[in-house]
């Protein structure tokens, strides 16, 4: 269970990054939904669509956070090299090494398409 007081840390970190980052984005509007898009996905939403999405972000519709994603300008390569840096100014030791695996999720069903056992490497097995 996460504390009030480390999911304000996390708030304050997220908002540094976006400093970091916001340059990216033309535009205050865009800028602001990156935030609140990220914000939502690291949020307990149980669907994580553009609808329970903007419905966190206390959006009356999705239609900003379907711009940002589908129509806007803006570079994912500049960001990612952006959190790269900022990263490992963070976290950063030397001889460090950063591995991300985003296979921890277990995914499991067979009535849905494209759905089928399926390697977790955190979990180690298939499912």
């Amino acid at each position: 269970m996460i504390t009030e007081c480390v999911a304000e840390q996390w708030d304050l970190e997220l908002d540094d990054l976006f400093v970091t980052i916001g340059h990216r984005f033309g535009r205050v509007e865009l800028r602001r939904r990156m935030r609140d898009y990220v914000r939502g996905l690291l949020a307990p939403v149980a669907r994580k669509n553009s609808w329970q999405l903007a419905e966190q972000a206390g959006h009356a519709t999705p239609d900003g956070l379907q711009h940002l994603l589908a129509g806007a300008k803006w570079d994912p390569d500049d960001i990612r090299d952006d959190l790269q840096e900022y990263v490992a100014a963070k976290l950063g030791e030397n001889d460090g090494v950063l591995i991300i695996d985003d296979t921890g999720f277990i995914k499991k069903g067979i009535t849905s398409a494209g759905v089928q056992r399926q390697y977790s490497g955190t979990a180690g097995a298939c499912f």
